[in-house]
């Protein structure tokens, strides 16, 4: 059973096509892979899921609903939560208010800086941001301040602020971007962890490692277009790929 459905999505920069007639179809539970040049338009299909973009002509349908026309914030509550090439963070914030505060931007409906401050002494709140802190492996910094973090462990911290939201649906925007391939490697098993949630995951990146450790199912994107779509063992021998992707070599 499919959770998202994209038909024929277009979105026009002045004259530069960004996407040309985009279909996308993600099975719930499963994680989807989005691959493809710079440039082919896959922070564009993102930002077009999650309301940062509204597209040409097309349509978006989550879970049977319509996720055009809604606001970022509406998106989420609807169960859609993601995480950006840069992580976005509360940079003066500890690690565990950065946890706390979007379990009551979901219930709100926006993200308040200082809402921590006014619930600082919901227990059950606390818990749950401090049993994902160390499920991504930053319990022991759960006081440090989020902007003296590494890059890896920022992206790590952004991942519990979205796990913390119980999503449905999450979209991955090169999570392992600048990451060594230590922490290459635990951030495909900590997904790996996450996938037995149930939570199916959209997830662009470059590093075909990743994609090949993760996807059951990839598109490919090139100039705007989905050029070829199938299971990992398809998408790894179509000429079409290796042309558009690699300039001919082998994935």
């Amino acid at each position: 059973m499919s959770i998202l459905q994209v038909q024929n999505l277009n979105k026009q920069f002045g004259g530069l096509a960004a996407l040309r007639n985009v279909n996308l179809e993600v099975e719930e539970g499963a994680v989807h892979a989005i691959i493809g040049p710079n440039g082919a338009g896959k922070s564009t299909l993102l930002n077009c899921f999650v309301g940062r973009l509204t597209p040409d002509t097309g349509t978006v349908m989550f879970d049977g609903g319509s996720l055009l026309g809604l606001a970022p914030h509406q998106i989420n509550q609807a169960g859609v939560a993601r995480v950006f090439q840069t992580p976005e963070i509360f940079a003066d914030l500890t690690l565990l208010e950065n946890v706390m505060i979007p379990t009551f931007a979901r219930r709100d409906g926006a993200f308040r800086v200082k809402s921590w401050i006014r619930v600082d002494g919901e227990r059950a709140v606390r818990e749950k941001a401090e049993h994902l802190l160390e499920e991504v492996g930053l319990a022991e910094k759960k006081d440090e301040t989020a902007g003296t973090l590494s890059r890896g462990d920022k992206r790590r911290l952004e991942l519990a602020m979205c796990l913390v939201q119980e999503p449905r649906l999450l979209l991955l925007d090169e999570p392992t971007a600048g990451m060594s391939r230590a922490d290459t490697n635990a951030t495909i098993d900590l997904l790996k962890r996450i996938g037995e949630r149930g939570i199916t995951k959209i997830v662009i990146e470059h590093d075909m490692h990743v994609v090949f450790s993760l996807a059951h199912r990839i598109s490919v994107l090139a100039q705007g277009t989905v050029i070829a779509e199938g299971a990992p063992a398809e998408i790894k021998g179509d000429e079409r790929v290796q042309e558009a992707y690699l300039g001919g070599a082998h994935l």
